[in-house]
């Protein structure tokens, strides 16, 4: 049996115009707002907590994470580390573009809105550490609290 009603290909124009429509009026509705250079961050939360950070490649391919007012080694961060490793890579690639080094300390900073952020006093970058999960947060969390290592005993 053959359907004797004729078939249109054609699609009904009005909602593809409106479509069309809404979808340049975002378009411009979000081009003007960074064209005209207002800030779209949340403003951030007071500091609970600050820690200056330094952090040293050692021979055998760890981290060493030392306190950057004392100068004493807190930590040392072995094995792969991917986050810990990436981040610091990103803010030294910044720091190397500018012709900066590894002197100054970084600024791992805690909020009162529970943010974590990993500052660069040096270059101005920034990463908002929460926004890659509580996981990988919490690598860099955890060294706001930790003690200096013990020296071996002899």
């Amino acid at each position: 049996m053959s359907d004797t009603m004729p078939r249109s290909n054609d699609l009904p124009r009005t909602p593809l115009i409106a479509i069309g429509v809404l979808l340049v009026a975002v378009i411009v509705g979000v081009a003007a707002v960074r064209l005209s250079g207002q800030s779209i961050r949340v403003p951030d939360g007071d500091a609970v907590a600050t820690r200056a950070l330094r952090f040293e490649d050692r021979p055998d391919g760890s981290i060493a994470v030392i306190d950057g007012r004392s100068g004493v080694q807190l930590d040392s961060v072995q094995g792969e580390a991917g986050f810990l490793r990436g981040a610091l890579r990103a803010l030294a690639r910044e720091r190397m573009k500018r012709g900066l080094g590894p002197e100054q300390a970084f600024e791992l900073v805690a909020r009162n809105d529970g943010r974590l952020t990993l500052m660069d006093p040096a270059t101005g970058e920034r990463i908002d550490l929460e926004s890659f999960g509580p996981t990988n947060a919490g690598v860099f969390a955890r060294l706001l609290n930790v003690e200096p290592q013990q020296a071996p005993a002899r």
